[in-house]
C-alpha cells in the first residue's frame, strides 16, 4: 500500500499509466477480445432532458467530455503561467516560445512533405504538432533530480505554448458545419464567466454550472466541445477578493482525476490499432510514415533548430545551467505525441468520414512516432545529464 502511494506522488506515474493503459487497448484490439472492445467503444450512450438530447457513441464521450475536462485544465495551467509563471515576462517566455513554433511549424511541413501528392491525408496536417505533456514529463521524472529544474521548466512552458498551438489549430481548423443559435447560447454563456470573473466570484460551483451550459452550447455548435473547457479554465480567478486561490483549487481537484483517470481512459480508448496485416508497406505508407517522421524529425529539428537560432540571434539565451546537448534531448522528447496527437488524428479524419481503417493507419504513425521519440529521448537525456548534478548543487 506504501509503495502504491508512493507510484501515485511520481511525477512519471502519468506516464506510465498511459503506456500501460495503451498497451492494453493494442492487446485488445489485436486478440480475441477485439470484437467486445470495438463494440463497447461504439455503446451509444443518450442524455435527454425534455426535446433536448445528446446522442453519442462511448468514444466520444470520451473524446468530447473528458477531454473538455482536461483542456480545463490546461487553460488554468496555460492561465497560471502567463500570469504568474514562467510565461509572465517575455525574457522568460521567448525562448521556449521560439522552441515551441519550431516544434509545430516544422513537424506539420515534414507531414506536408511527405503526403503532398495525397490530398486524402492533407487534414491530418496538425497531427504531429503535438507534444504529450504527461508522457514527456514522466520521461523526465524517471531520471530524477540529475535532471536541472531549468530544464523542466523549460520543457513545461515549450509544452504548454504547444498546447495553446492545438487550441488554436482546433479552434480555425477542425470546426464542422457552424450553429449560429447554439453559438448565440455559447457566447451568452461566456458572457456570464466574463462576469462571474470580474466580481471574483470564488465558487467553483458557479463556474462549473455555467460551463456545463457552455459545453453543451459549444458541442452543439459545432465548434470543438474540449474548447469550453479552455475558455472555463481562463474564466476562473487566480484570487479572490479576500486572497482565495480559486484556480489552484480547481486545478489541484481536477490534476489527479485528469492524470489516473481521463487521460488513461482517452488512451485507452483511442489507443487500440489492429496490427492485423500490418508490415513495411503499411508502415512506410505516406499517412503513417508522415506522422512519424514529423513527430520523430519534425519535432527534433523544429524545437531544437528554432532554439539555436533564437541564440545565435541573440533574441533569446539558455536557461542557467542548461546545455545545447540537453536542448537537443527534450527536442527528441517533444516528439512523444500521443494522447494530443491522437486527438487530433479523431478530429482530422473521425469527424470527417474518412474510414477506420485511415484512423488505424494514422494511430500507427503516432504510435510509432511517439515510442521511438520516448526511447531516444530518454537514452539522450541521460547521456546528457550529469547523475552528479545534486552532489554538485549541494556543493
Amino acid at each position: 500500500m506504501i509503495k502504491l502511494k508512493e507510484f501515485f506522488k511520481s511525477e512519471a506515474s502519468g506516464g506510465i499509466l498511459l503506456l500501460i493503459f495503451a498497451f492494453a487497448a493494442i492487446i485488445c484490439a489485436n486478440t480475441a477480445l477485439s470484437n467486445f472492445y470495438f463494440n463497447f467503444l461504439q455503446t451509444p450512450i443518450s442524455l435527454q432532458f425534455g426535446d433536448f438530447a445528446l446522442n453519442k457513441p462511448l468514444i466520444l464521450w470520451v473524446n468530447d467530455g473528458f477531454m473538455a475536462i482536461f483542456f480545463t485544465l490546461i487553460g488554468l495551467e496555460v492561465k497560471k503561467e502567463l500570469f504568474e509563471g514562467s510565461l509572465s515576462s517575455y525574457k522568460n517566455a521567448i525562448f521556449p516560445a521560439f522552441a515551441a513554433i519550431g516544434g509545430m511549424v516544422v513537424p506539420a511541413l515534414v507531414y506536408w512533405f511527405i503526403n503532398r501528392d495525397h490530398p486524402e491525408f492533407y487534414a491530418g496536417w496538425a497531427i504531429p504538432m503535438a507534444t504529450d505533456i504527461a508522457f514527456a514529463v514522466g520521461i523526465v521524472a524517471l531520471l530524477g533530480a540529475r535532471v536541472p529544474l531549468a530544464l523542466k521548466i523549460f520543457l513545461l512552458a515549450l509544452a504548454i505554448i504547444d498546447d495553446l498551438g492545438a487550441i488554436i489549430v482546433i479552434a480555425v481548423f477542425y470546426s464542422q458545419d457552424i450553429s449560429m443559435q447554439a453559438l448565440v447560447i455559447a457566447a451568452v454563456a461566456v458572457v456570464a464567466l466574463v462576469v462571474l470573473n470580474r466580481f471574483k466570484v470564488t465558487s467553483i460551483c458557479a463556474y462549473l454550472v455555467v460551463g456545463l451550459v457552455l459545453w453543451t452550447a459549444v458541442l452543439k455548435s459545432g465548434v470543438h466541445a474540449t474548447l469550453a473547457g479552455v475558455i472555463i479554465g481562463f474564466c476562473v480567478p487566480l484570487k479572490g477578493k479576500n486572497g482565495e486561490r480559486p484556480a489552484d483549487d480547481l486545478e489541484h481537484t481536477l490534476a489527479p482525476w485528469c492524470s489516473f483517470m481521463i487521460l488513461p481512459v482517452f488512451a485507452f480508448s483511442n489507443a487500440g490499432v489492429s496490427l492485423a496485416g500490418v508490415g513495411i508497406e503499411q508502415l512506410t505508407s505516406p499517412l503513417p510514415l508522415g506522422i512519424a517522421l514529423g513527430l520523430i524529425l519534425g519535432k527534433a529539428v523544429g524545437v531544437f533548430g528554432f532554439s539555436y537560432l533564437a541564440v545565435l540571434f541573440k533574441i533569446a539565451s539558455l536557461p542557467k545551467g542548461v546545455n545545447f546537448k540537453q536542448i537537443f534531448a527534450i527536442a527528441i522528447l517533444c516528439g512523444i505525441g500521443f494522447t494530443m496527437s491522437m486527438f487530433l488524428a479523431s478530429l482530422a479524419f473521425d469527424a470527417n468520414g474518412a474510414g477506420e481503417e485511415v484512423t488505424s493507419l494514422a494511430r500507427l504513425g503516432i504510435l510509432l512516432g511517439s515510442l521511438i521519440s520516448a526511447i531516444l529521448g530518454y537514452i539522450l537525456l541521460k547521456a546528457s545529464t550529469n547523475k552528479n548534478y545534486v552532489e554538485e548543487q549541494a556543493s
